[in-house]
């Protein structure tokens, strides 16, 4: 009997020993309480964000903190303070054998937004860039710098030529960001069943220098995950020996004409070498219906020349180069460029038209 007794402490024991070893192999996951809920940040220059994070189930484990994907910290705090403007990733790990906590932050660090004054323009202000595609347009009336300046602080007309011709534009303020509204309106003179649609780019001035020199945010628009849509297009246009269709080729191994006439010079005439390359993205050809009457239908959002009543752009939908949004506050230059690659016959080549940009939060 004593023997069975002590059996039976001795495996009592065994699995009791068992049981603590396992929980001791198999800790409760981290349980954590950030001190910061959203995920998204926007701050100045020289701005300090106390970031923390709370034990709250009390298991241990190990931590740290990463900043653009180098340690920074391996407390439960960490104070982050950008003497440049940018976009920072900081990301918080807890880590133990029962299992991994994490949280990332995109932290957006910008100067001052430039505030709308009395003075302040609803339109565009400055042309800084004008380079059109071939057209039929360009060299003449409407594919001129002075065709594009004639945007400033108004309504004007310009032709950006066949595919990637790109117009860059600022505004005398910052165009803020509205939660769940669009930001901008862009006036071309499309049809009801003629579109030359253009893809539009953002940019916040970051630097502060007053000048578009840093990163360029595509606005996704409705054709944007759609068959025939694509990145990192490039064509290269070449310069005729006499007037008439200027051959390019893209970086797909496609090649042809831009169509505009055997006496139209329409290589622009201030490029000094004999060929020069656009880069961008490629809208789809899929709204265009050869015939009789050519058509090309608009698209169902985002782009410029697209809508007769013109076109609504909401800051909210830029994406960086992976397709990810991107959370900009605010903007400050504008690119719009032809996005299509087409022979529309007769009519010449698809080319995007602007009349007028504009913040639609200054419009009354």
């Amino acid at each position: 009997m004593k023997i069975r007794q002590s059996l039976s402490m001795l495996l009592l024991s065994f699995a009791m020993f068992s049981a603590c070893k396992k929980d001791k192999e198999t800790p409760e996951p981290p349980v954590i309480q950030m001190g910061i809920e959203g995920t998204v940040l926007n701050v100045k220059v020289n701005e300090t964000i106390a970031f923390s994070a709370l034990n709250v189930n009390g298991s241990g484990y190990e931590q740290e903190w990463k900043l653009d994907g180098e340690v920074t910290s391996n407390t439960s705090s960490y104070d982050f303070t950008a003497i440049q403007s940018g976009i920072y990733t900081v990301e918080y790990t807890a880590t133990n054998n029962g299992g991994v906590f994490s949280r990332s932050y995109t932290v957006n660090v910008g100067l001052p937004n430039i505030p709308v004054t009395p003075g302040s323009s609803a339109y565009v202000k400055t042309v800084f860039e004008f380079l059109p595609g071939p057209g039929q347009n360009t060299n003449r009336t409407l594919g001129t710098l002075a065709a594009a300046k004639s945007l400033e602080g108004k309504q004007g007309l310009v032709s950006l030529g066949a595919w990637g011709g790109y117009i860059v534009l600022g505004f005398d303020h910052t165009v803020i960001n509205e939660s769940n509204k669009d930001d901008l309106v862009v006036y071309g003179n499309p049809l009801a069943n003629f579109a030359e649609p253009g893809i539009v780019w953002v940019m916040k001035d970051a630097n502060g220098n007053g000048k578009p020199d840093e990163i360029w945010y595509e606005v996704k628009g409705s054709e944007y995950t759609q068959p025939g849509y694509m990145r990192n297009y490039e064509v290269t246009y070449s310069k005729p020996a006499a007037g008439g269709p200027v051959a390019w080729r893209d970086n797909k191994g496609n090649s042809g004409t831009v169509n505009m006439g055997s006496k139209v010079q329409g290589y622009p005439s201030w490029i000094s070498g004999n060929e020069y390359t656009l880069k961008g993205s490629l809208l789809p050809s899929t709204n265009i219906k050869p015939g009789v009457q050519i058509t090309s239908m608009p698209f169902a959002f985002g782009y410029a020349d697209n809508l007769v009543d013109g076109d609504k752009i909401d800051i909210a939908n830029a994406v960086d180069a992976d397709g990810k949004p991107v959370a900009l506050a605010g903007i400050d230059f504008i690119k719009i460029q032809t996005g299509i690659q087409a022979n529309l016959g007769i009519l010449g080549e698809l080319s995007t038209e602007l009349l007028g940009v504009l913040d639609l939060g200054l419009i009354k």
